[in-house]
């Protein structure tokens, strides 16, 4: 009810103080028509009762404010109008919604103001999202595998947790200095290769190339640099020292030539240097440029695929989008953010600045003029004093390079050149996703000048403020605690990493950790990663055995008792606390938390029904592993064709072993305890020995685990063939183990028995005689009186000793008795 009846009762006290209802009819209408009546109006209770005390609704068509007032409340009250409702037919009472509670939203860390905000996309459920991809010049390493693998946990948790619509775009930097100094290196050492020199020559090529790396060296002032080239020119005089004792020394032909190869390889990077240094500038067919990056492009495509990362749905190359980089370039110089120099063309960071609609540095201003940060994304071959001289200001930044001999190169308005690095995101993100993305992603690194320097000149292009809404920006990646770099030579590659570990499994331990912070990749870290997998694994296992055990279909569905509420109510808080972690920031190390505490209270009540042999409640078991197993589909954690749990798959991964192997395991567990049980009561130990070879060697090989359970039906489980004979040796070492402390114990107890019976030998008249360093002189039952030293012992002394030779007299006095029986030996 309305709280304006106490407004409305004077008035209508009035019209029920009216005897004749035609009358108290009009002063109702009069009423009404000063109210400015309209139906939807806030129902009263003085509404109410003055509606119950009228019999019928007028019949003067005049009274049309009562009538249509009677119409609402017959609507609203659900019950006929006037006396007649309050003498027989009861109405239907007023229904309210529940108040409920405010659903929580999703909020990302966004970069761009460095809080946590609420994420709204800009056309309803539809997300546009741009991510920096590699630049393929070399292997993929776990830094890569660090910003894809977390990007691909938020892409999936916005698409198939949150409901998003996500168009995901990336790209390909085929076009870049690094590129394009490493594959001329490659290009001109192995041409120097092939020419085979000879062993003298080699050697002097060597020392003249080392010449300008120790320059290098002397002048590098980053102490993990500095140490990384002095391990490499350390390596090639290491290696130079027996070419050169073989040409000293005349040794044959074929052992100057091993010792010519293992230099060649240890000096590759020194010569590489040395050779672009003196003949990069040959280097002239554009071919040579795209070998190198599209042989890794496909390794790193290879990479993401073994990773589970879901591809884009659009990838762009550099090599492919240059005439739309040099629109997008002459579009800024149109709008007077941009400038031609010498045959490149520069962004005026200066003037950007000073417009009133801009601003310069939004993601790290603080970095602004930071010129080391700045040279880094111009590139090595970027950075001459001629190229610095052609700016402006030393804070703005090429969009296009003027080509120097052994450069690729396009044509353009101003010249031959190639793209900037910055511009080559915006132009590409700008032609698919148009003057505004809803997300933008890259690693924490990349913030300044890149993405900084990408803002700027998109939004000198579309003459905007918001080419990005969110900025997204994973953490960095660490090897043991150290900084982890290409440039460093201390990654680990990607291929490498999954010879150790699963994709499941290094996936799990970036789940293991906030998206945004840095990760360190170590022993320690991964043997959490395992310990989860293989504590969910279990569980995922046993209800898997729960819901093989036959039943009818109507016995799926038992009574719940008190344990069943309780973990029933249990799954639907950790369901809200998985919920809440993903909104706040996705927060998967807080999700995965919750469903192992929500996995640890299934434990508890399936090993509580195990102990009172009752069979736990299957459906509330399947609901649990149902959800959990959605959630780790959602975070890339398990394939799509799994319907609970890890799926378990034969060779070529296209056969579901489980669904196939399963019944037959049935069946060969159900046989073997028959068998176990007849050899019990036979006492047939060979057959026992026989089935516990069956349980610990012959099956693991195969991948199967047996779990015998005392009074209980042996429970049945497929697992990774591997980590189940590392189960097994671990088992064993176990057992050796145990084995040898047993021995060892023996042992000791042994001797200890053995040094009881020798001293138990010895008759008190002789236990002290031989300890002629303490005593000099002995009573007539050998008892010491004097020491060493010809003093007599004291009182105590000798009564210390006393005690000791009637303690001696008792255990001879026994060894005497075992004597004459024939106990001892």
């Amino acid at each position: 009810m309305s709280g304006s009846s106490g407004e409305q009762a004077p008035a209508y006290r009035s019209i029920l103080s009216i005897g004749d209802e035609t009358a108290r009819v009009q002063a109702l209408n009069e009423h009404l028509s000063t109210r400015s009546y309209v139906q939807g109006h806030a129902l009263s209770q003085a509404d109410v009762d003055v509606f119950r005390q009228l019999s019928a609704p007028p019949a003067d068509t005049r009274l049309f404010h009562v009538a249509r007032w009677f119409r609402h409340m017959e609507a609203v009250l659900g019950e006929p109008c006037g006396r007649q409702a309050s003498r027989g037919r009861r109405g239907q009472p007023q229904w309210s919604p529940p108040a409920g509670s405010l659903p929580c939203k999703l909020r990302l860390y966004n970069s761009l103001t460095r809080n946590k905000e609420v994420f709204i996309p800009q056309n309803g459920k539809k997300v546009t999202w741009y991510c920096c991809g590699p630049t393929v010049y070399d292997a993929s390493h776990m830094g890569h595998a660090r910003s894809y693998i977390s990007f691909d946990i938020l892409r999936r948790v916005l698409r198939d947790y949150f409901g998003f619509d996500v168009f995901y775009c990336m790209n390909i930097t085929d076009v870049d200095d690094k590129i394009i100094r490493r594959a001329r290196q490659n290009h001109l050492f192995e041409r120097y290769r092939a020419e085979r020199r000879r062993a003298a020559q080699l050697l002097d090529d060597v020392h003249a190339a080392l010449q300008p790396f120790s320059v290098k060296l002397s002048e590098t002032t980053d102490p993990d640099r500095k140490q990384m080239l002095e391990s490499i020119r350390r390596a090639v005089e290491l290696a130079a020292g027996p070419l050169e004792r073989a040409v000293r020394d005349g040794l044959p032909a074929e052992e100057a030539d091993r010792c010519a190869e293992v230099l060649m390889e240890e000096a590759k990077d020194v010569l590489s240097e040395w050779l672009d240094s003196t003949l990069g500038s040959e280097v002239t067919d554009n071919s040579i440029f795209s070998q190198l990056p599209k042989f890794w492009e496909e390794e790193f495509h290879r990479d993401m695929e073994t990773l589970n990362v879901l591809p884009p749905d659009v990838l762009t190359r550099v090599s492919e989008y240059v005439p739309e980089i040099v629109n997008f370039v002459q579009r800024i110089v149109d709008n007077g953010y941009g400038y031609a120099s010498n045959g490149s063309v520069y962004f005026d960071t200066v003037k950007f600045a000073s417009s009133e609609r801009h601003s310069y540095g939004k993601l790290v201003p603080e970095a602004v003029g930071d010129q080391k940060a700045l040279q880094e994304g111009e590139g090595d071959l970027s950075v001459s004093a001629d190229r610095l001289s052609e700016k402006r200001s030393p804070n703005d930044f090429a969009l296009w390079k003027a080509s120097k001999p052994g450069e690729p190169s396009w044509p353009c308005p101003w010249g031959k050149g190639r793209p900037g690095w910055h511009i080559e995101c915006s132009a590409m993100a700008g032609t698919l996703l148009g003057a505004s993305m809803d997300i933008h992603g890259g690693g924490f690194d990349l913030r300044f000048p890149h993405h900084d320097n990408e803002l700027a000149q998109s939004e000198a292009y579309f003459d905007n403020d918001c080419w990005v809404r969110y900025f997204l920006h994973t953490g960095h990646l660490t090897i043991a605690g150290c900084k982890m770099s290409k440039s460093l030579k201390n990654f680990i590659t990607i291929k490498d990493a999954l010879k150790r570990h699963s994709a499941r499994q290094l996936r799990l331990a970036f789940l293991m950790h906030s998206w945004r912070d840095t990760l360190d990749y170590s022993s320690n870290t991964m043997e959490s990663a395992l310990q989860y997998e293989k504590f969910m694994n279990e569980f995922f296992l046993n209800v898997k055995d729960v819901l093989r055990a036959p039943v009818d279909i109507a016995g799926r569905f038992e009574k719940w008792e008190e344990e069943e509420l309780q973990l029933s109510e249990s799954f639907q808080e950790r369901k809200a606390a998985v919920h809440e972690a993903l909104c706040d920031n996705v927060d998967t190390r807080a999700a995965l938390e919750e469903m192992r505490a929500l996995v640890g209270q299934c434990n508890l009540y399936m090993a509580a029904r195990k102990a009172a042999r009752r069979r736990p409640s299957r459906a509330l078991l399947e609901g649990v592993a149902l959800y959990l197993t959605r959630m780790l589909k959602i975070f890339g954690a398990i394939e799509e064709e799994s319907t609970l749990g890890f799926p378990v798959r034969g060779p070529g991964n296209s056969l579901n072993l489980e669904s196939t192997v399963m019944p037959y395991l049935q069946v060969l567990s159900e046989f073997r305890e028959g068998v176990r049980k007849i050899a019990r009561e036979q006492n047939v130990p060979e057959v026992l020995q026989l089935s516990d070879a069956l349980r610990d060697c012959i099956l693991p090989a195969l991948g199967v685990r047996l779990e015998d359970r005392e009074g209980l039906p042996t429970v049945v489980k497929l697992g990774d063939r591997e980590t189940l004979l590392r189960e097994r040796e671990e088992k064993r070492r176990v057992e050796e183990e145990k084995r040898k402390k047993k021995e060892e114990a023996a042992r000791k107890k042994q001797e200890q028995e053995a040094a009881k019976l020798a001293k138990m030998k010895i008759p008190p008249r002789e236990m002290f005689l031989s300890e002629t360093d303490k005593y000099s002189k002995f009573d007539e039952n050998g008892l010491p009186t004097h020491d060493s030293g010809g003093r007599e012992l004291s009182r105590g002394q000798a009564k210390k000793l006393r005690k000791l030779f009637e303690a001696q007299e008792k255990l001879h006095e026994e060894y005497l008795q075992m004597a004459q029986h024939g106990g001892c030996q």
